[in-house]
């Protein structure tokens, strides 16, 4: 079967990978039809992912279609279309104990830890799929990095009437804003592309951007008459960005760090004293967070297909994908598929 392989930073390339084997008990086969592309791909194909080694089958958001199930499986059958929760968790560190998953001490998520979806099937924990009778594979793609957000969302409970500060309006920001606005938050965008902002716009006029132009602070001052942001979530992965974004914060503010940096964030003291700031991280996504967009996409109330600016077929991506991951590319969401 195809599968795109990254040997090493900066060498991805096409090849003949063995079949899956039939699935054993509690695991189901299945077959990849959409494979969405994000930062963490982009970030490895650079040689800039954290926690990450070579040679690796990328690909952890997946659109795909039961093939075949194992003994023991219940939750999905032949045939049904799902979204793939791509993080496997042991099920007995003391994380997994406490129902975070998410954050298990031995994770292995699909296309970073162990070989992920840039292939035609799969073997999978029958566990890690979630159904819908309705959505298109497409949509079923999408549903990760909306749980990125959501899960950011309820790390910082977010209420109606709260202004909510979204730092970077990439793919995650995107779903963080899209979940502080079904949470009726105020929404406040920061980036430092134009473009971006646009885009953001388009997407969602309701939110307010920030120009880029001039001093954030000064503008947030203005905006919210001197109280600034009950909730900032930084979707940036940048250590400058993560520490200054402090400085926007009400007091009691919750704070959420959702994009991944490698190295030390520093901030000031007496600002985060001060202010009485609440700190958090937010890693991954939960089950619920998956099964709830899914309803919520089935129901209307949430549309994130018209993320998708590029795509291509299976065979394309070792070409397509260095160039969708430079800067000025235009990118929001890629997608791509074997069809």
């Amino acid at each position: 079967m195809k599968a795109v392989i990254l040997n090493e930073p900066g060498k991805l390339s096409l090849h003949e990978a063995p079949e899956s084997p039939a699935p054993g008990i509690g695991e189901a086969l299945v077959r990849v039809h959409r494979i969405g592309l994000c930062g963490t791909d982009y970030h490895a194909f650079h040689g800039r992912q954290p926690f990450f080694n070579y040679p690796r089958i990328l690909g952890h958001e997946l659109g795909v279609e039961v093939l075949a199930v194992g003994d023991g499986v219940t939750n999905v059958s032949i045939g049904d279309r799902c979204s793939v929760e791509p993080y496997l968790h042991c099920g007995k560190c003391a994380a997994c104990r406490k129902g975070l998953t998410n954050c298990c001490a031995n994770i292995a998520v699909l296309g970073v830890h162990a070989d992920g979806g840039m292939r035609e099937k799969l073997i999978v924990p029958a566990v890690k799929l979630h159904p819908s009778k309705t959505l298109p594979y497409e949509a079923l793609a999408l549903v990760e990095t909306l749980a990125i957000g959501a899960h950011a969302v309820d790390r910082a409970q977010v209420k109606q009437g709260e202004t909510m500060v979204v730092i970077g309006a990439g793919p995650i920001g995107l779903s963080v804003i899209q979940f502080g606005l079904l949470n009726g938050s105020r929404v406040v965008v920061i980036d430092r592309a134009p473009s971006r902002l646009e885009a953001c716009k388009n997407l969602y006029p309701e939110v307010t951007t920030l120009d880029p132009q001039h001093p954030f602070g000064d503008q947030l001052n203005q905006l919210t008459h001197g109280d600034f942001a009950d909730v900032i979530v930084d979707a940036t992965g940048n250590l400058t960005s993560m520490g200054s974004c402090l400085e926007y914060a009400a007091q009691g503010a919750r704070v959420v760090y959702v994009g991944l940096a490698q190295g030390d964030v520093t901030f000031n003291d007496p600002l985060f004293h001060r202010r009485e700031i609440t700190l958090l991280a937010s890693r991954n996504a939960l089950p619920h967070n998956f099964s709830n967009i899914i309803a919520a996409m089935e129901s209307g109330a949430i549309n994130a297909e018209a993320w998708i600016t590029h795509r291509c077929v299976l065979d394309e991506l070792p070409e397509r994908l260095p160039e969708w991951s430079k800067p000025d590319a235009g990118v929001i969401k890629a997608m791509s598929s074997f069809d």
